[in-house]
Parts: structure tokens; C-alpha cells; sequence
């Protein structure tokens, strides 16, 4: 049976049928969706055992881990020989007078340092009176030379690194690097607080530097960046940064310094009874969480300070084959702020009870935990998808054809009602202008001639509009014939502008026509190549309310002839450049400006300048004007 068939009357039983089938397959749909969902929940019932099994597991690891930390931490205390422990971590050791640190390499700086004894400043003095009050270098260096002799290596390293810079200033830069070498060879005397082996190379790099000897310079600064990694020199940390300046160590070496760091104020407030001998906790520093637990007597305290790569090579990573087994895996550790430790997602769960994390587990192997789950799923979503589809597409069609229609119509509606005030105006005019001459009403023959002068422009509007609708229906049937014969376009613009400006007599409005070259033959149709360069200028007339002047452009691009036509008026926006030539369409400026128009104009330009071989072209910006660029083929060209 045909399908048109089926929706004769009564058209309400086909109707009560579609209602009924889709009731039941919306039924249908439902129940299974609801057997699908109570078998997932099932299954994730499951799998939330397994899960939480494996937390447990996890708990207790982690737990004992930990436990065993601390111990070693008494064990420290009590007196056993410390084992450093691998990469990421670090055993501290403080007592009220010194600090120390397994392996001591990994703390490139410490929170407080001992003062070692220096030369009075006074020993310098004679020496510094000559470099700093006569400018006499040479006997300054001569007076600090001899106490480099000193057997005192505190005082030798303060008359060296003097001397170095009194041979800097006096010219001697080889000397110079001579006596900071020999400095460099003292090693942690003090200078200034600092090493006199740090204090020298430092000072190298700077000489090396103003010297241009830049392949040295280079070496000497790789060395003493790496040294300053390493640990060689105890520094504080306003030290460590003020020589590595212009380079910053990894940041799991800075996050191990800055744990000891807070180890160090933890015991502070031990000893003044603030806060409890023993402890566990994070730290979030330099984007990294790192673990602190310490034990404490009133004389010292052991801490252990580690970092994530430590937490996961140490402590996760070896139950790890117990968990695969399980068919689970740790998803993400975080600290108790909720900082990532493991894992890239931050887990918004309070830490576990006892444990400084908290920690998420997942499926090793999420789809097998679904697969058959997912494959019934991927049966009834499938019919489901394809009902969804029929009708969505359906529907879409449907209001995609309404709408349509009822733009459609709003269109239409909008074009009877313009095209009745365009009607309306000169309408008026001529019954007013016609009542005043029939009843004898007008005075003067001046007046007379004036008032014919009206009639005569406003019946050749009316006219043009009249042709322009008419015309424009025969376009839109493919009925209009063009009668093309080679014109020249410059000559029909200058009559086209005079027309034009003629017609705008009064108005204040003033079209400038500028004719580049030669050469501007086309082969066009003269009535219909005049009405869509007169919709161009009427439209520019009509969008330029501040700026009365419209420019026309007639030039040769190549073998196109260019005809534009600009104005400083309201402009287009972008969005609007397309559609503005389709027919019934105005852009959104007409309504803003309140410009009264056919919606028609444009469409019709497109079309004829697309009859004639050519295409229009608009360049326009909101408030910066519009400019139309008609491009013809020129005649011989074709």
C-alpha cells in the first residue's frame, strides 16, 4: 500500500496506532533499561568489595610501612648506625648544636648552621684603609699577600679573598685567579660566614665573565652549580639561593631542603612543649608532597624526610603483583590537602585513618569488569540509538520545514508591509501635490513648475519600484531577458550619477564618481546594469545618516572591471554579509537606523551582476561604512 495511503481519513486511527506502538516500545525500552541497570548495579556492588578489600590491603601495608619507619627513627635515637635510604628521601639528625643529614649530599642547604670563629675585622684593617681610603692597590695587596702567609687558615682565607680583589681592581686579573685558586684550596675555612672554597669559585666565574674567557667560564659554572647539588658546602638557605641564582636545582632536592626545613621548626616548638615528641605529616612544597615523621628525645631528634618517588619505589610499588592479582591498582595517592602524591587525579577523600594519605583504587582492567555488562548494553543502547535517531531526524525535518515556512512567511509579511510604505510615500505625495493643482489651489506659476517637478520624480520612483518588483519576480522565474550589447561603463556611470544626484536635489547629498584609466567597455545589459548600480547608491544614501557623501570607483582590475561604490555610513556586520543578498533579507542595521526598505535590492544586484558573467564583493565593519565591489568581465576578454 502506498504511503500516502495510510494518512486518509480518518487520520485518527493511524494516530491512535503510532501512539499505541511507541507506548510500547517506550515500555519496552524501559523495562530493559531498568534490567540493565540492576545488573550493573550488581556487578559495581562487586566490584566495590574487590575495591575495598584491596583498601584494606593497601591500609595495612602502608601502615606497616610506616611503622618500621619510625622504628628505624628509635633506632636512631638509641644509637644505631643510620642507613641512608634510597633516592627521594633523606635521615635527619638534629641537636641543639649542629645538624646532620643521610646522605648528606641530598641537603643542599640546612635551616640553621653553627658559626665558625673568624679573624677580627681589625687584622684587615691597615689593608683596607689603603684599598677603600688611598686607592693604593698595590700596597694593599702587598699588606694582605704577607698575611696570606698566616699558618691561621681562618685569617689566610680573609687576607686571600682581599687580595683578589685588590688585583682586580689594580689591573692583575691572571694574579687574581692565582689567589683565588690558592683560596679555593682551603676549603670550608670561613670567610664572610661562607666556605673560602665556594666563596673562590664564585668569584672566578665572576672574573672569568668580565674577561670574555667564556668556554672556562662555562666549565667553572657546570662545576659549581653540580658542587652546590651535591651538598659539598653547609649552607643556610638565604646562602644556597644567593649563589645559585642564576640556576635552580630539581625541585625534588629543593622539596627534601624545605622538609628539613620544617622538621627543624616542628622541634623548635618540641622543645618549647608546643607541640607532640612524635609525629607524622605532609608537606606541600615546590608542587611536590613530601612525607615528614620524626621521633624526639629532649636532647635530639630523628626525622625521616621523603619525597613521592621514594613513597611509590619503597612502599606502593612492592604490593603492587599483589593487587594486580586482585585485578586492582592504586588510581591516585593524595596528601591530606588534597595534593596529588600518585597519580594524576586529585582524590577528593579524607585521609585514612592513621596514614597521612589518602589513596583511590581502581579496576586493573575496567572493560573486563563490564565486558558481558557491556555487551548486552551495547545491544539495547543500539536499538534504542536507532529509535532515537528515526525520530530525532524526523523531528529535525519537521521543524527544519516549519520554521522554514514560517520565516518564510514572516519574510513575506515584512516585504508586503515595506513594499506598502514605499508605496505609501510617493503615493502621498502625488495625491497631496495632484488635490492642490486639480482645485486650483496653487498661486504662482513658479510654484506650479516646482510642484510638477515633484510629480514628475516621485511617478518615476513609484515607476522604478513597480518595474524593480515586477522585474524581480520575472528574475526569480528565470523569465528576465537580458538584451546585451557593449556599453561603456564610465559613460553610463556619469549618467547613472547625474540621474542620481538629480533625483537627491535638496537632500544634501553628494555622490563623487572617479574614473581611474581606460578601457572600460563591458558587454552588459544597460536597463538592468542601471538599476543595480542605483540600488547600490540608494542604499548607500539611505545607511549613511552622518556622512553625506557617497563615493564611486570605476577601475580596471586585470581583465575585470571594478565598479565600487562606497559610503561612511552604519556598516554590515560580519555575520550578515551573506545573507543580506538573499531575497526578503535586511540586515540588522535597517532596524536600528530605521530605514525602510523592499529586502529585495540586494538580491536582485546579485542576481544581475551573476547574469552579466560578474560577482559582487563587500568589505564592511560596523560604523566604518560599506563598500560594494561589482567586478564585470571586460569586453574582448570573454
Amino acid at each position: 500500500m502506498p504511503v500516502h495511503q495510510w494518512f486518509r481519513a480518518p487520520r485518527h486511527v493511524m494516530a491512535l496506532f503510532l501512539g499505541i506502538t511507541l507506548a510500547l516500545a517506550g515500555a519496552q525500552g524501559w523495562l530493559s533499561w531498568r534490567i540493565l541497570e540492576q545488573d550493573r548495579d550488581l556487578e559495581t556492588r562487586r566490584i566495590q568489595e574487590r575495591h575495598a578489600q584491596a583498601e584494606d590491603l593497601i591500609r595495612a601495608a602502608l601502615s606497616r610501612n610506616l611503622s618500621q619507619a619510625e622504628e628505624q627513627l628509635s633506632g636512631l635515637l638509641a644509637g644505631a648506625a643510620p642507613e641512608p635510604p634510597a633516592q627521594d628521601a633523606l635521615l635527619v639528625m638534629l641537636r641543639p648544636e649542629n645538624i646532620e643529614a643521610f646522605p648528606g649530599h641530598r641537603l643542599v642547604y640546612y635551616p640553621v648552621l653553627a658559626g665558625l670563629p673568624e679573624p677580627p675585622p681589625s687584622l684587615f684593617a691597615m689593608g683596607e684603609d689603603l684599598e677603600f681610603q688611598r686607592r693604593d692597590f698595590a700596597r694593599a695587596g702587598a699588606v694582605f699577600r704577607e698575611q696570606a702567609r698566616s699558618e691561621d687558615p681562618a685569617i689566610r682565607a680573609g687576607a686571600l679573598v682581599r687580595l683578589g680583589r685588590n688585583l682586580r681592581k689594580a689591573g692583575q686579573p691572571t694574579s687574581a685567579l692565582a689567589a683565588y685558586e690558592e683560596l679555593a684550596r682551603l676549603g670550608s675555612a670561613p670567610v664572610f660566614g661562607w666556605p673560602a672554597e665556594l666563596v673562590a669559585r664564585q668569584q672566578r666565574c665572576r672574573l672569568l665573565g668580565d674577561l670574555k674567557r667564556l668556554p672556562e667560564l662555562a666549565r667553572e659554572t657546570a662545576t659549581l652549580e653540580r658542587d652546590l647539588d651535591s651538598g659539598r658546602w653547609r649552607l643556610t638557605q638565604p646562602a644556597y639561593f644567593f649563589y645559585a641564582q642564576q640556576h635552580t636545582a630539581p625541585a625534588e632536592v629543593l622539596a627534601l631542603a624545605a622538609g628539613v626545613e620544617s622538621v627543624w621548626e616542628e622541634w623548635q616548638r618540641i622543645r618549647r612543649r608546643e607541640a607532640n615528641p612524635a609525629g607524622r605529616r605532609t608537606l606541600w612544597v615546590h608542587d611536590r608532597s613530601v612525607l615528614l615523621l620524626w621521633r624526639s628525645t629532649p636532647e635530639r631528634l630523628a626525622a625521616l624526610v621523603a619525597g613521592p618517588r621514594y613513597v611509590e619505589q619503597q612502599w606502593v610499588s612492592p604490593f603492587e603483583p599483589l593487587l594486580g592479582r586482585q585485578g586492582v591498582r592504586i588510581a591516585a595517592l593524595a596528601d591530606a590537602e588534597g595534593h596529588a602524591v600518585l597519580g594524576p587525579w586529585q582524590v577528593p577523600k579524607a585521609p585514612q585513618p592513621g596514614l597521612p594519605w589518602a589513596f583511590q583504587v581502581t579496576s586493573s582492567d575496567p572493560g573486563a569488569d563490564f565486558a558481558q555488562l557491556l555487551a548486552r548494553r551495547r545491544l539495547l543502547l543500539a536499538g534504542m540509538a536507532l529509535m532515537a535517531t528515526l525520530v530525532l531526524a524526523g523531528s529535525y525535518f519537521i521543524a527544519r520545514a516549519v520554521t522554514r515556512e514560517l520565516e518564510v512567511a514572516r519574510l513575506q509579511s515584512d516585504f508586503v508591509a515595506a513594499v506598502s510604505h514605499e508605496f505609501r510615500s510617493p503615493l502621498t505625495s502625488l495625491r497631496q501635490l495632484t488635490e492642490l493643482l486639480a482645485r486650483g489651489r496653487v498661486s504662482s506659476d513658479q510654484r506650479r513648475e516646482q510642484y510638477y517637478g515633484v510629480l514628475e520624480r516621485e511617478t518615476g520612483r513609484l515607476h522604478r519600484l513597480v518595474e524593480s518588483l515586477l522585474d524581480f519576480g520575472r528574475m526569480e522565474a528565470g523569465k528576465r531577458q537580458y538584451r546585451f550589447e557593449v556599453l561603456d561603463a564610465a559613460e553610463l556611470l556619469r549618467a547613472l550619477v547625474a540621474e542620481f544626484q538629480e533625483e537627491l536635489a535638496g537632500r544634501g547629498y553628494r555622490i563623487e564618481l572617479t574614473v581611474n584609466g581606460s578601457g572600460h567597455l563591458v558587454r552588459a545589459d544597460q536597463e538592468a546594469l542601471s538599476r543595480a548600480i542605483w540600488n547600490l547608491l540608494d542604499n548607500a544614501v539611505k545607511y549613511s545618516p552622518e556622512c553625506q557623501t557617497v563615493w564611486v570607483e570605476v577601475d580596471r582590475a586585470g581583465q575585470k572591471l571594478s565598479i565600487r561604490v562606497r559610503d561612511r555610513g552604519v556598516g554590515i556586520p560580519a555575520a550578515e554579509h551573506k545573507e543580506i543578498f538573499k531575497k526578503f533579507v535586511r540586515g540588522a542595521t535597517s532596524e536600528v537606523a530605521t530605514v525602510k526598505g523592499t529586502g529585495i535590492g540586494l538580491a536582485m544586484v546579485d542576481h544581475i551582476v551573476r547574469a552579466h558573467g560578474g560577482e559582487v564583493r563587500l568589505e564592511s565593519q560596523p560604523g566604518a561604512g560599506s563598500t560594494f565591489t561589482v567586478l564585470l568581465p571586460v569586453w574582448g576578454m570573454l
